[in-house]
This record gives C-alpha cells, structure tokens and sequence, in this order.
C-alpha cells in the first residue's frame, strides 16, 4: 500500500485551483534565503566574542545550522554560563524542529535516502517559505532553495563574522540579529487568517514572553506550544456548551408550534359563530 501524504499526487493544486509560478516560489525562498543568512555575521561576531575559536564557530553553523539554538549557546558562554547548561538549553530551543519534521515529511514525500539530509535543513525559515506553497512541487522547491541558500550564506558570513569579529564591532548596531524574527514574522502573519489562528498565536506570544525571564532558554518556545491545545479546548468546550442549548430550545419551540395550530382553531371557530350570528 502507497503511503499517505497530505497531496495525493504532484499536480494537486490548493484550494483555489491556482498554481505559484515556480520563478514567484524562488524568488520567496531566495528573498528568505539571503535576508535570514545575513544574520550569520551577528552569529561569527558572538560566538568569538564569546570565546569560541573560528573553526568552532563555523562548525555550529555547519553542523547545528538552527540560528535560536546557537545564539542561545553562545550567548549563555558569553556569560558565563556553564557548558553544560548553554547546550542543554540550546537543544530546549531546538526541539520544535522535530514537530517542523513531523509535518513536511508529508509535504515533501521525500524518498528514504534523502530524508537524513533534509532534515538538516528543517528550520523555521525553511517550513515557512514550504507551508505557503500550494502543492507538492511548490512545496520541495521552496525547501530546497530557502534551505541551500540559507545554509551556504549563513555558513559563509559566519565564518566573515568570525574573522572579522573586532572590525565589525557591536551587531546590535547592525540590527542583523533582528533580520531573522522579522522575516519569519513577515512570512507567517498572512497565514493567520481564522480568528482560532491568531488566538493561538496570541496566546502563545504572551506565554513565551512572559515566561522569558523566569525560565531557561528554550523553554517559553515549548511551553507556548501549549497554546495551541488549550485554545482547541476552550473552543470544545465553548461548542458543547453551545450544543447543549440548541438541543433545549426546541423542546420549548414544540410547545410553540404545537399552539399554533389551536390557536388558529380558535380563531376559525369564531369567525363561525361570527358569521351565524
């Protein structure tokens, strides 16, 4: 038996029957590619100013490649944390490319060999730019662009960064660390087109920052996950509420109708009497 996937072949279209041209889908995921890669600069800049040689910095990105998890690390290393600790929650924030991998390995349909491979490039910017496509084609096109370009731009200005730590001086400054969140808010915002949608991201906004300065890195992101199933519940809730007030309301409505028919018994039978009088 075939297996399952969310598109049932590569000619499925979306809802309204329209197909993204594939020049529109690369031109997307090569705007995502090359905003978000050169945010590395920010990343090589940290990372030896948090005490990391170049080839360490670089084998981050080479072999992490998940821009939150890495700045986590470094960041907790700049200061001073302990080793262990910084990993531990750079590996909290990564987790929710697991749940990234759930969901586009039914988009993508990938064949078994390459499926180790892609899954170095499961990342936010990544599932983005691949759940705005409407079919299959678009969605693996828009992986493989956004997740090459990332990776190759992000990996060399790392390693620029890394060299060049002292010359390019605070990132802030830059506002490169910034370039990431915007854009991966700038993809996901249209999506939000249902009011459950944009209550979810609502709730999950408040709790990851609101927990932020009580918990450890990475943990606020799993936490506001939750948002999602407490939002689904309330509404189950809500629904059955609703439900159960609908199925009372037409004992009430029966004695309603059943009076009406009297009622205009009663009426007739006076005209009647009307009439032989």
């Amino acid at each position: 038996m075939g297996e399952r996937t969310a598109f049932a072949d590569t000619d499925v279209t979306g809802p309204d029957g329209a197909r993204r041209p594939d020049r529109a889908v690369v031109r997307d995921a090569l705007g995502v590619g090359i905003a978000v890669g050169l945010s590395g600069f920010a990343f090589g800049v940290t990372s030896a100013g948090s005490g990391l040689s170049v080839w360490q910095t670089c084998a981050l990105s080479l072999l992490v490649f998940t821009g939150a998890s890495q700045f986590a690390l470094v960041g907790a290393l700049a200061a001073g944390g302990n080793p262990l600790t910084a990993a531990a929650g750079a590996f909290f924030l990564g987790v929710r490319n697991a749940f990234y991998g759930l969901r586009l390995s039914q988009l993508l349909a990938l064949p078994r060999f390459l499926r180790p491979f892609a899954a170095q490039w499961v990342i936010d910017e990544t599932t983005a730019v691949a759940l705005a496509q409407t079919d299959r084609r678009g969605v693996r096109l828009g992986f493989a662009v956004t997740g090459l370009s990332l990776y190759v731009l992000w990996n060399l200005t790392t390693l620029l960064g890394a060299l060049g730590a002292e010359a390019i001086g605070d990132t802030d400054a830059w506002g490169l660390d910034a370039a990431g969140p915007a854009v991966f808010l700038a993809l996901l915002a249209p999506m939000l087109k249902s009011g459950t949608e944009r209550t979810v991201a609502g709730c999950a906004v408040l709790l990851g920052l609101g927990l932020l300065p009580v918990l450890p890195a990475g943990v606020p992101v799993l936490v506001a996950a939750l948002a999602a199933p407490a939002v689904l519940w309330a509404q189950g809730v809500r629904r059955g509420r609703d439900g159960a007030t609908r199925e009372r309301r037409p004992a009430g409505g029966a004695v309603d109708r059943q009076g009406e028919p009297r009622a205009e018994a009663a009426q007739a039978h006076d005209d009647e009497d009307g009439d032989h009088r």
